[in-house]
């Protein structure tokens, strides 16, 4: 609760970080909040300061526990054998996690950025700004971010303690965790709320390009559901962004999946919302999962963290699924890496390592192939989505500076979500519906439709893999397989994990699916990551201690964790 009362008094006007125009702003100190709001400008301000809590910053504030998503998944190891990290009591499921500081940071910061939200959602309507369609737009905006946040929290941790305006310390003592449903309800009507006011996204000006739109409130909205089960109103709000009748379209499909995550592409036609990132050499106005993320031998070394897992990578291939593959993972002894036109960088930095011959008469591999060394990196493979190409690196190449939008939600996902909601909710038409959402996902893949025949479960089945393949190591999938029921009642995640989970079988038994080569010889990070899992406490995380503790107990715990 100390955490609490902090945030409660927490004031910053600080609105120089971003990537767009909107967000280039001269660095401003604090400002007196009882004299502050006195025109439109002050009041865009501010709003901007509320977009800056998207990432705060530095990279260990939130980008940590959206790796950390994919860690505790079957989408990804730790990765990084060669230093200790507070990811391992999480991602490895045991039952010590209560004072990681990874979700300790997460929570803090996700809490003030509600604070800012809740300070312009109060003070903006009292403004004397006297352009009132401006006004109703930044309190939109204001809520659109609040909702963020907090389905942020939900969804990580279950009922969370919901403060809806700014309070003092006094008025934060003894408050209670709301119930998940309840927390959902106040996501749903801010989101209502901002769908309603926000503009379309052509409707911006190039200067204000990575604001909230209508179409990012109605997306947010759709996922909120879908998490709840609503099938209903999910395909309601998803279907108002896939059938718009605005012409142009607000939305489509890049052509090439390559370009997705390019940073040529930032806030393309498929961006419904990202983070804004710009280089600075000075300020840390960028991104940091391309360095987290890379490998720790390369051009512009890496840190490793949250590498791709063979048991991933086999599902693209058991798919026939190469193309979406040769984007999403960079794998140890590769010829080429999609995308990079200076693939010679890569070969001779791999032949400066001393080990470099005996690696390439141990693997059979080509002796003009890039080594992600498998001594330090669990699976010797990493994520291809945050990857930038030398040529379009900056001269400054370090966390904090990478000018590669973080995509929040995209188009593909909205047509998946549509997807699943078609048909989960069923009804007359509901399965070609859903099969017309997934097959537009599936040609831009370069693969065969889905055929017509294919309904119920089995098109069930066929849109979560889909969603598996197009936004792996998006930060989706542990929510996906916590949320999603498989035939035995179970949640997805439980029949994964656990000493029977299919996923802990395949990396430890040496005779049904004998695992990876790399993954099996690097027990730096053990093979039998899920073993531990437990059904009952880890379909949450658990809330951090500080917070139970300074509560003086008035924060209950999730169940499980002690």
């Amino acid at each position: 609760m100390k955490h609490l009362f902090i945030i409660s008094t927490f004031i910053s006007l600080i609105t120089f970080a971003g990537c767009s125009d909107f967000l280039e702003e001269d660095v401003r100190g604090k400002e007196n909040l009882d004299t502050y709001f006195q025109n439109e400008a002050e009041a865009v301000s501010f709003v901007n300061g509320c977009y800056s809590a998207l990432k705060y910053d530095d990279w260990w504030q939130v980008n940590t526990l959206w790796l950390l998503s994919d860690m505790c998944s079957d989408d990804c190891w730790m990765g990084n054998t060669s230093q200790a990290s507070d990811y391992h009591s999480l991602s490895h499921f045991q039952s010590t996690g209560q004072s990681n500081g990874l979700i300790s940071n997460f929570w803090q910061y996700r809490y003030k950025g509600i604070l800012k939200c809740n300070i312009a959602i109060e003070r903006i309507p009292e403004a004397p700004i006297v352009n009132e369609k401006m006004k109703e737009r930044l309190l939109a905006e204001a809520r659109f971010l609040r909702a963020y946040f907090y389905f942020e929290l939900v969804k990580n941790f279950g009922g969370v303690p919901l403060i809806t305006g700014f309070l003092m310390p006094e008025e934060v003592e003894g408050i209670t965790r709301a119930e998940a449903d309840r927390v959902y309800t106040f996501i749903e009507a801010d989101l209502n709320a901002a769908a309603a006011a926000l503009p379309q996204r052509s409707e911006y000006s190039p200067a204000d390009r990575g604001r909230a739109t209508r179409g990012a409130a109605l997306g947010l909205l759709g996922k909120a559901y879908l998490y709840q089960e609503k099938w209903e109103e999910a395909r309601t709000a998803l279907k108002t962004i896939i059938l718009d009748d605005d012409e142009p379209a607000e939305y489509a499909l890049l052509p090439d999946f390559g370009d997705v995550w390019s940073v040529d592409h930032n806030n393309s036609v498929e961006s419904l919302f990202e983070v804004q990132y710009m280089y600075d050499g000075v300020y840390s106005l960028g991104g940091s999962m391309t360095v987290i993320t890379g490998a720790r031998n390369g051009p512009g070394d890496g840190w490793s963290w949250c590498q791709p897992t063979s048991h991933l990578e086999k599902a693209f291939l058991d798919a026939g699924d190469t193309e979406r593959l040769k984007w999403t993972v960079i794998k140890s002894g590769c010829t080429e890496i999609a995308g990079e036109d200076n693939f010679g960088i890569f070969i001779e930095n791999s032949k400066k390592m001393d080990t470099y011959g005996s690696y390439l008469e141990k693997y059979g591999w080509d002796e003009d192939c890039y080594i992600i060394d498998p001594k330090d990196h669990k699976s010797a493979r990493i994520n291809r989505k945050f990857f930038v190409p030398v040529d379009k690196r900056p001269e400054v190449y370090n966390i904090n500076k990478i000018p590669l939008n973080h995509r929040i939600l995209r188009y593909a996902d909205v047509l998946l979500m549509y997807a699943e909601a078609c048909n989960e909710a069923g009804g007359e038409g509901a399965d070609a519906q859903a099969r017309r959402a997934l097959n537009e996902v599936r040609r831009r893949a370069k693969l065969g439709d889905v055929a017509e025949s294919v309904g119920g479960s089995a098109l069930r089945k066929a849109i979560r893999e889909e969603r598996r393949l197009e936004l792996a190591l998006e930060h989706n999938r542990l929510y996906d397989i916590r949320r999603w029921s498989d035939d035995n009642g179970k949640k997805m995640i439980c029949n994964l994990m656990g000493p029977d989970g299919s996923f802990v079988k395949y990396n430890t038994s040496e005779t049904s699916a004998p695992p990876d080569r790399f993954e099996r010889e690097n027990q730096g990070e053990a093979s039998d990551k899920g073993i531990t899992f437990d059904e009952e406490r880890d379909l949450l995380f658990p809330i951090p201690l500080y917070e139970i503790t300074m509560s003086n107990g008035s924060i209950r715990q999730n169940p499980g964790w002690h």
